[in-house]
């Protein structure tokens, strides 16, 4: 069985209809606004009736004052005046109304869009690495931004819209039965092709519109990939072949939307020549039917204006069933990512042995203690193993250095001891408590990490080694600084601690970044210091800075150093050698030198003192 978590899946392979589940999952996005949502819909059902209102009106003035030759000149002015002032009001009235509810909508839709947001940003935090090792990071930020907004739409001008549609639809069809029931059945007359023709139009735009999520995806995922790996394009002169694919990319997204732009470019005229086919009708039968008397001059006008309305709420039905359509692709993939349960999760009632121990209990642990890997092994994915019975205990305050070829296991060991996976077999402890017994987030809080790549973020030096935590004073943040040897370079800055970097520290050289590595370490205060080839790409000034600090920090802590340089280990306690997965020797660096095996090899590899050995070049 593999390691991991799974795979979100390509855009491509999810054609969703409508599926009551997911949007009675969605609709509970709404239950905190649901006060809102129901004003909406009600300022919804009012909209429907005042659009209805207008051509009632105008048949009522015609009928009732132009073509009134029987009633006084002066009557038919007043009652003309009067329905204008009335139909005047009434589309005051629609837009106040329609302002109100539409500001009401727009507000829910934010709102939800927001609390999705912070829910699958949440979620992100809580996954594992495996999940972003496998799967690109533009996917997931599609997932974040369009999946989102798609959803948006949809409560926006979707769920909510569509009531108003119905309302307006089931109110116009009583008035034109009301005015002439003969007359609405030669309007109706025309639904079947409307029908055919909408049906037709929702196929087609929904197999388009997944085109353009997947294209859009697939840009996304490349274009972010382009920009982080930009210093190797450039190093190479990769320029052009980078250009083509993302042009290649590009013209896919830009030929999608073309396509959907050209079902709708079809869909809405051949709605109106629809439309147009049954005024036509209504103006012959009607005309007919005024001639014979059976039909008044106003009754007919009215039946043109809500013909025309009557084609409205149609056309926005068929576009917000796409809305819909798009919106449980989108609602899909997003609950499959919310759905993905964090592979290291903090510990229930029972833990491994048959203890019992939760959370919070795992915070009152004893903040010292001896770290015990007990018979570990390890493979991510199935056996394979990269540790093979790893039994090694580094005592309380003792210094540990780990050396050996690339592939060797040196960093997943320390990866498993900040319980970034789970053992497979056997155990690692600290302080006598099993890792898988203790909430991940608290464990890495006792354990400080200095990588040999180091991430800052865009912001201030201050937010880079405290990382916002206001529990860290400005003044602990500060001696953490001159603990690492930071606080000299950092005191030249424009600002000094509340420089602002760039993003990834650019401006910065890598050993000034590395020193701030070490600031934010020793900031957190931990209890257990893990240097994993933090000095393998500083100069030597910058490294005898390094190791000064060194001396200070782990002097009083528990450390394991993951060594790409010889020389930066030799005053370590015990130095372990591990060759394909296992531990093939252990000691001080004058003991492995007289054995005369790994260890001196690897030593004279790198000093000029022999031929390189079986275990290669000394790296991760």
């Amino acid at each position: 069985m593999s390691l991991g978590d799974p795979v979100i899946p390509d855009e491509e392979v999810i054609s969703r209809s409508f599926d009551a589940t997911l949007m009675r999952r969605l609709l509970r996005y709404l239950r905190p606004y649901r006060y809102r949502v129901l004003l909406s819909v009600g300022l919804l059902l009012i909209l429907s009736g005042l659009s209805l209102v207008g051509p009632y009106i105008i048949k009522t003035a015609i009928d009732g004052a132009i073509a009134a030759d029987d009633l006084p000149l002066d009557e038919r002015l007043n009652t003309l005046t009067t329905l204008s002032a009335l139909f005047l009001a009434a589309l005051a009235l629609e837009f106040s109304v329609r302002y109100v509810q539409m500001l009401i909508t727009q507000y829910v839709g934010q709102r939800v869009m927001y609390d999705l947001r912070l829910e699958i940003f949440t979620h992100l935090q809580k996954l594992s690495l495996t999940y972003f090792n496998r799967n690109p990071v533009g996917r997931l930020m599609t997932r974040v931004t369009s999946d989102v907004e798609v959803l948006n739409e949809m409560f926006t001008s979707g769920v909510v819209q569509i009531f108003g549609d119905i309302f307006l639809l089931a109110g116009i069809i009583a008035a034109m039965v009301l005015i002439n029931a003969k007359l609405a059945l030669i309007t109706f007359s025309v639904l079947p092709m409307i029908f055919f023709t909408s049906y037709v139009f929702r196929r087609r735009v929904r197999d388009s519109y997944r085109d353009v999520r997947t294209r859009l995806a697939r840009m996304n995922s490349a274009l972010q990939e382009s920009l982080t790996g930009m210093k190797v394009i450039q190093l190479f002169t990769a320029e052009k072949r980078s250009f083509e694919r993302f042009r290649a990319l590009n013209a896919d997204h830009r030929e999608a939307h073309l396509r959907s732009i050209f079902y709708y470019a079809v869909f809405f005229p051949v709605i109106q020549v629809i439309g147009a086919l049954s005024a036509a009708l209504i103006i012959w039968f009607g005309g007919r039917s005024l001639l014979e008397g059976a039909l008044t001059f106003g009754a007919l006008t009215a039946f043109l204006q809500y013909t025309s309305h009557f084609f409205q709420p149609i056309r926005d039905l068929s576009e917000k069933y796409n809305v819909l359509q798009s919106a449980m692709a989108s609602s899909e993939r997003i609950f499959l990512l919310l759905d993905t349960k964090p592979a290291i999760t903090a510990p229930a009632i029972g833990a491994p042995g048959g203890k019992k121990r939760t959370a919070s209990q795992a915070t009152s642990l004893p903040r010292k203690g001896t770290i015990e890997f007990d018979h570990v092994w390890f493979a991510y994915n199935d056996d394979d193993w990269v540790l093979r019975d790893i039994t090694l205990t580094v005592e309380e305050g003792e210094r540990l250095a780990l050396v050996g070829a690339t592939g060797s296991g040196k960093s997943t060991l320390v990866t498993l001891l900040g319980r970034f996976y789970d053992v497979r077999r056997g155990a690692i402890r600290v302080g006598g408590v099993d890792v898988r017994e203790l909430d991940p987030a608290e464990l890495r809080r006792r354990i400080g990490t200095v990588l040999q790549d180091v991430f800052l973020f865009s912001g201030t030096i201050d937010r880079n080694i405290r990382l916002g935590d206001e529990t860290i004073s400005r003044e602990e943040m500060i001696a953490a600084s001159r603990i690492a040897n930071a606080h000299s370079f950092v005191s030249r800055l424009e600002g000094k601690y509340d420089h602002v970097l760039q993003e990834r520290g650019v401006g910065l050289s890598t050993g000034e970044r590395q020193l701030l590595a070490f600031s934010r370490a020793i900031a957190f205060d931990p209890e257990i210091f893990v240097l994993d080839e933090a000095t393998s790409n500083i100069d030597s000034e910058t490294e005898a800075l390094i190791q000064e600090a060194l001396e200070k920090i782990m002097s009083r802590r528990t450390s394991i150093v993951i060594a790409h340089r010889l020389s930066t280990i030799r005053k370590v306690d015990r130095i372990a050698v591990l060759h394909h997965g296992e531990i093939r020797e252990m000691g001080s660096h004058a003991e492995l030198l007289r054995r005369n095996g790994l260890y001196r090899k690897l030593h004279d590899l790198e000093f000029g003192g022999g031929t390189p050995g079986p275990t290669g070049s000394i790296s991760r």
